[in-house]
């Protein structure tokens, strides 16, 4: 129930329902939807060894929280941190940096891997190479690495910090190219089915919005500077976000 705080010092108005939320229920309203999600789809079962994907950014960084207080709780899985250095000067080292403090901070193991040292040099230097856009080339190195890594470290699930509007940007992504067969794979757990060939993924951020998630990383004080990747504008998914959006701003 909204409290006296929550009409007169909110800290969010959650657009799907109007109601304003003070910070101490906005993060009782955040945590009780991902920790029920991640319940009622089985994301997490015993005895997993669950890798969290983290760039240090407030998606990733919000997983990761979570998942540490939930594993701290019920104590039936392990966690580890798994993070990709792409090489990206002036954003991944600073990210990595936000990365490696925060795991430090609540005692969790932080693995990181480079495409310099996996195949053997930075997305900068590729991309002066090539007239591939970023994100065409950045995107299938990542899941790769992430995929490759993740099973030579016995992870059995990976959590990654995709939110709402993630899954909103890839479900239009999908429809606008004509390949409406591979949202089948979305969801709060990837994939139709088991593959021993792949670490299943799970998105415990999948139903929260990316301003929701923001708002709590900020109370939390998981980061207090939210860093956009410099290719994100010239991105297929930038296009689609945008659009989506100014869609909803209307």
């Amino acid at each position: 129930m909204p409290c006296k705080n929550c009409l007169e010092k909110p800290v969010i108005n959650l657009t799907n329902n109007n109601i304003k939320l003070c910070k101490q229920h906005f993060i009782k309203y955040f945590e009780r939807k991902v920790l029920g999600l991640i319940k009622d789809y089985k994301l997490i079962e015993r005895n997993d060894k669950v890798g969290v994907a983290v760039s240090g950014g407030k998606d990733s960084l919000t997983v990761l929280n979570i998942l540490n207080m939930l594993k701290n709780k019920i104590k039936i899985f392990e966690i580890e941190a798994i993070a990709i250095d792409e090489g990206i000067k002036d954003y991944r080292d600073k990210t990595l940096e936000q990365a490696e403090k925060f795991c430090k901070e609540i005692n969790i193991k932080l693995h990181i891997f480079s495409y310099k040292d996996e195949f053997g040099d930075t997305l900068d230097n590729f991309l002066k190479k090539t007239k591939m856009k970023a994100c065409s080339m950045c995107g299938p190195f990542r899941r790769y690495l992430l995929n490759k890594k993740s099973k030579g470290l016995g992870f059995t699930k990976l959590a990654t910090g995709h939110n709402l509007d993630d899954e909103a940007q890839t479900i239009m992504m999908n429809y606008f190219r004509k390949n409406l067969e591979t949202s089948a794979r979305l969801g709060p757990i990837t994939g139709i089915k088991n593959d021993k060939r792949f670490i299943r993924r799970i998105k415990p951020l999948y139903l929260m919005t990316e301003r929701e998630v923001a708002t709590y990383a900020f109370l939390k004080g998981l980061t207090s500077e939210f860093l956009e990747c410099p290719h994100s504008s010239d991105s297929y998914r930038g296009d689609v976000m945008e659009f989506l959006n100014n869609f909803e701003a209307k």
